[in-house]
């Protein structure tokens, strides 16, 4: 008996309605899938638990497939698509992200592969090379999935796709599996992993970040933070290695790495309010509308739209930080930052805050006199974008509309001004944190530098664009054709001027 046949057997004595393993059958209508389309997908038993059932498949996957779950998002979404990607395939293949963590079950699964090609086993070495990943849950698993594979230094690394279980869902609109919570039944659970199967490879930039401040005051109004406030791809260490410039004893230091942005100011507050309200209250966050619309609420309570109102100037960005960047031909150098900005972002992908995206796609004039170029998700280079306030962030929502450009890198560093600030707000791939500041030191820095590739899986229509995709090399249709200044670029030179205005509109601050 084969191990397919065994799985179908133990789930028809499971239950007797559920429909057998190879077979796409829904409601008594019958499915357009072939009858052999979820064996594509299926994973043995021996392959994913060392001493399983040893039966191995007279024709082994074409597109094995290993699925991770957060169960806690989406409301109950989540837990339902849990069941029903464990009806359709080997219930051992798909994991519970709050049950075990991915570094624990992909350890487990690579050494017994390893194993197993030890002992010549032929299934074993084609399922590693074309084993799929997919991940359901917002941004934030995403990015711990995503930190997990290049933790372990794969020789054959598996692409990720991404279900958009999360409230902004940027990796996975940037990728072409949309932004919309899907569906849980098995009809849409089957199209998804046919997208899965005819998805293309692409390589994304990964981002390094490491953060070295002395130890949070145990005072005052902004509390140290608990490890368990840290993002999934945050750490903390007590020292990086003996020749990095950043290692100073007696300093703490956070090492992790992004894939989609990370950043810093207002709009990481306003995330890090809707994060406490929801963990304070997490009835009234069961689907993706109402944490849309609860979302918008607390960017009004927390003064988003009113900034220059509500958000004092002490903690602008400009005010906050230095922040330099480090030239293409080596060298560090200063961004002069506008004093209306308030928060800032450093872009990897083209989509930010539910699809939007900051950057555009400078036109040639740009192009060639400020050295910028369209947002490639594998050029090597990040894209750092600021915003005043909501209603600059608006702009985005127009063709063509983007924020204020202020430079493109391979690497970037933060040093925060002595006393400028008790605490500041911090956001990475979709999840906030309340960062404390040192009040007497002036040595906090953040930094962030490229660090090689991961494997992401994509549609062919997705909107993330490749440097090695030639299609892309000679595309003008959706360059700018409007001033930077009126979507919001400010000459560096009226940074210095308290009394700078916007050199368009001659609006105060910058504003619309």
């Amino acid at each position: 008996m084969t191990a397919i046949s065994s799985c179908r057997r133990f789930r028809i004595e499971f239950k007797r309605t559920r429909t057998p393993v190879g077979f796409c059958v829904m409601k008594n209508h019958k499915s357009s899938y072939p009858e052999n389309f979820l064996n594509e997908f299926f994973i043995p038993e021996y392959i994913l638990v060392s001493g399983g059932n040893f039966e191995v498949p007279s024709v082994g996957p074409t597109c094995p497939t290993i699925v991770f779950v957060n169960s806690k998002s989406g409301g109950q979404l989540g837990s339902e698509l849990l069941v029903t990607y464990r009806s359709v395939l080997n219930e051992n293949q798909v994991f519970d992200l709050g049950e075990e963590a991915p570094d624990k079950v992909l350890r487990r699964l690579y050494l017994n592969i390893e194993n197993l090609k030890l002992n010549k086993d032929a299934l074993a070495t084609t399922i590693e090379k074309q084993l799929r990943i997919i991940v359901a849950g917002g941004d934030g698993t995403a990015g711990w999935l995503l930190g997990v594979v290049s933790d372990l230094k794969l020789s054959h690394p598996p692409p990720i796709a991404t279900v958009p279980l999360g409230t902004g869902n940027n990796l996975p609109f940037a990728f072409g599996w949309g932004k919309k919570n899907p569906g849980t039944d098995r009809e849409s659970v089957l199209k998804f992993l046919k997208q899965v199967m005819e998805g293309k490879e692409m390589e994304i930039d990964s981002w390094h970040i490491l953060m070295r401040m002395k130890s949070a005051p145990k005072e005052g109004s902004c509390d140290p933070i608990a490890p368990l406030e840290l993002p999934h791809s945050l750490h903390a260490f007590n020292r990086v290695s003996d020749t990095d410039e950043l290692n100073v004893s007696g300093y703490d230091t956070f090492r992790g790495g992004f894939w989609n942005y990370f950043s810093m100011g207002m709009d990481a507050q306003v995330s890090y309010a809707f994060h406490c309200e929801r963990k304070l209250r997490p009835e009234k966050f069961k689907n993706q509308l109402t944490n849309q619309s609860t979302y918008a609420k607390i960017g009004c309570t927390q003064g988003w739209f009113a900034a220059s109102l509500f958000h004092p100037s002490s903690k602008n960005i400009a005010q906050l930080i230095k922040v330099k960047v480090m030239q293409r031909h080596g060298g560090w150098k200063d961004l002069k930052i506008h004093h209306s900005i308030r928060s800032i972002l450093c872009l990897n992908l083209p989509s930010f805050s539910g699809g939007l995206n900051p950057w555009g796609t400078p036109n040639q004039n740009k192009s060639r006199d400020r050295d910028l170029t369209r947002p490639f998700v594998d050029d090597g280079l990040i894209e750092i974008v600021g915003f005043r306030d909501a209603w600059h962030g608006l702009v985005l929502l127009a063709p063509k509309g983007h924020g204020t450009r202020l430079a493109q890198t391979h690497r970037v560093r933060f040093e925060f001004h002595k006393g400028a600030a008790e605490c500041t707000y911090m956001r990475m791939d979709g999840e906030p944190w309340k960062q404390p500041l040192p009040v007497e030191d002036d040595t906090t820095v953040v930094e962030i530098s490229h660090l090689g590739r991961v494997k992401m899986l994509a549609t062919q229509n997705c909107i993330a664009k490749s440097v090695k995709d030639p299609s892309t090399q000679h595309s003008h249709e959706q360059e700018d054709d409007d001033d930077d200044d009126r979507c919001g670029y400010i000459s560096p030179q009226l940074d210095t001027d308290n009394n700078s205005r916007d050199v368009n509109n001659g609006n105060e601050d910058g504003t619309l």
